[in-house]
């Protein structure tokens, strides 16, 4: 009995299959998981562009009501610190930047 399940090879895959299919799935593995790295990239920095665009000034005037009245106030946002550097190239330093690279279609 032993000897007849050792020379069965029924349903027995080869290892040099094996290997090749485990190289072609690690392969698409790599490829899928860098095209969510650039996607993941794009939208945060999509966030980023956005959050940096929000503009904190408000204002409003005064108001006077029956018996009481309220002065009215203001509040401008000012630039960051990195959309004040007098050097360009010191804020490179200390700022985020994100370039797509020369020649890429991505996003």
């Amino acid at each position: 009995m032993f000897k007849k399940l050792m020379n069965d090879e029924a349903g027995f895959v080869v290892s040099s299959e094996l290997v090749l299919i485990a190289t072609v799935l690690v392969l698409g593995l790599i490829v899928g998981l860098t095209s969510l790295r650039n996607s993941v990239t794009a939208e945060l920095a999509d966030l980023a562009a956005a959050i940096g665009n929000i503009s904190q000034s408000y204002s409003y005037s005064a108001i006077t009501g029956h018996s009481s009245s309220v002065a009215g106030t203001s509040f401008a946002d000012v630039a960051d610190f990195c959309e004040t550097t007098l050097n360009p190239a010191a804020a490179d330093n200390v700022c985020i930047n994100v370039n797509q690279a020369a020649g890429s279609t991505e996003i």
